[in-house]
């Protein structure tokens, strides 16, 4: 049986509320779990102290014995120190920009290169003409 640290949705329509709760793997999100182990009230600012209320005792005994969190609860654990935060992964190749979008890229930074080029090229002859001119 795989123990998962995770959340478990309450409150109403457009007004979430989460138990973060050690739950069977297999479980329904909002279903059956092992124990509670404290709540996340993400409307609330940042800062507020009760945006994550955990029993921090209980999650670390969960997480010696290889519980697993979730990525979210992962990434506020790191904020408290209780794990590392998850590795950022790569940008996927679906979104990646296709073939016409790159060349018209590659226009406008060749644009760009030309008019920053010309326009150093006028400054260069301005000074160049300014002593000659004094």
């Amino acid at each position: 049986m795989t123990v998962r640290i995770r959340l478990s949705r309450g409150g109403s329509k457009k007004h979430p509320y989460y138990r973060v709760v050690a739950a069977d793997q297999r479980a329904p999100r909002d279903g059956r779990y092992i124990e509670k182990l404290g709540a996340y009230n993400p409307q609330l600012p940042q800062d507020h102290q009760d945006r994550l209320v955990l029993d921090v005792e209980k999650v670390k005994a969960w997480l010696s014995k290889g519980a697993q969190p979730t990525e979210r609860l992962q990434k506020l654990f790191a904020n408290l120190g209780l794990c590392e935060a998850p590795k950022i992964k790569a940008q996927p190749k679906k979104s990646a920009p296709k073939a016409k979008a790159l060349e018209r890229i590659k226009e406008k930074e060749e644009k760009a290169k030309a008019a920053a080029e010309a326009a150093a090229a006028a400054a260069a002859e301005a000074t160049a003409e300014t002593p000659a001119e004094a």
